[in-house]
């Protein structure tokens, strides 16, 4: 099962979040406290979707939408995450999460989604390029974790069509939530 994330998820996508903790693929040093997660689930999904998978009650995945950048130019655009559980990698969750949220992003009228890689990452890369994404090029040695310098490709898919005048962005909260269970389902 797919849906929206609650702040009451925060605990079980804390646990997934720190099977990477170890890795570059977050450069985040620490893990967060709940708290702190649950302040970031609150300030993402206050705009953006935020999914999570779920099978037999236990939540295995989630995938969410964020600003791209702070500038309102720039708010046309939105950055993927997603984290799945070890166990749930090479399934087709991350394709199935990753095509969800770009259907509710074009409700929200962003036009061009993006991601960031930590290289070499052959899964990773790969869901970007099976799913349309170019990649832009790659920040050599940006991030410094576990002893080392890391690149990091940036991937970008434009999802709707460039206008001239673009209809405003709509905040998740303003989306027809029946229109967002459609998708989902």
């Amino acid at each position: 099962m797919i849906r929206l994330a609650t702040i009451n998820d925060s605990k079980s996508l804390l646990k997934i979040y720190s099977q990477y903790i170890d890795t570059a693929i977050t450069f985040e040093f620490n893990l967060p406290t709940e708290e702190e997660f649950e302040k970031r689930i609150f300030d993402i999904t206050k705009d953006y979707p935020y999914l999570v998978y779920e099978e037999s009650g236990e939540i295995l995945g989630y995938a969410y939408a964020n600003r791209q950048r702070d500038r309102e130019a720039y708010k046309w655009n939105a950055e993927l995450s997603i984290y799945l559980d070890k166990s749930c990698t090479s399934k087709g969750l991350g394709k199935k999460l990753y095509c969800l949220l770009i259907e509710i992003l074009k409700l929200q009228g962003i036009k061009t989604v993006y991601g960031a890689v930590t290289i070499p990452n052959k899964k990773s890369e790969g869901l970007h390029l099976g799913l349309g994404f170019k990649s832009l090029g790659v920040f050599h040695k940006t991030g410094y974790k576990n002893n080392k310098w890391h690149d990091v490709e940036w991937f970008e898919k434009q999802i709707m069509e460039y206008t001239m005048n673009p209809e405003p962005f709509i905040s998740i909260s303003k989306v027809n939530k029946e229109k967002i269970q459609e998708i989902i389902k």
